[in-house]
């Protein structure tokens, strides 16, 4: 059984940074592909960043690139966000979630690939 824990949620003005921590316990978090979600009340669940195990291969929502990053310390079993430069739009619940080998096509329904989902952290982006 996986657990995840994100952290590092809270209230940060327009324009502001933030950076998100998910720690996993429980199984092989170096065998990982970790995931970084979001939702906002009345919407659906959106993808925002996805790191391949070893942290070399990821992916971003069109909305978050070049202002979110994802990484990773296998050593500390630990996913990182660091969101920059964030906006109104950003507000939302952040959840990490955990796929295990076998992999899942990162095209694939989120319910369908990820196996562990955390309970999520608040981000709210006001001035």
């Amino acid at each position: 059984q996986v657990q995840l824990v994100e952290s590092g949620g809270g209230l940060v003005q327009p324009g502001g940074s933030l950076r998100l921590s998910c720690a996993a316990s429980g199984g092989s978090f170096s065998t990982y592909e970790m995931g970084w979600f979001r939702q906002s009340p009345g919407k659906e669940r959106e993808f925002v960043a996805v790191s391949g195990y070893r942290g070399g291969s990821t992916d971003y929502a069109d909305s978050v690139k070049g202002r979110f990053t994802i990484s990773r310390e296998n050593a500390k079993n630990t996913v990182y966000l660091q969101m920059n430069d964030l906006k109104p739009e950003d507000t939302a619940v952040y959840l990490c979630a955990a796929d295990l080998p076998p992999y899942g096509d990162r095209r694939w329904d989120p319910t369908l690939k990820y196996d562990y989902w955390g309970q999520g952290t608040q981000v709210t982006v006001s001035s």
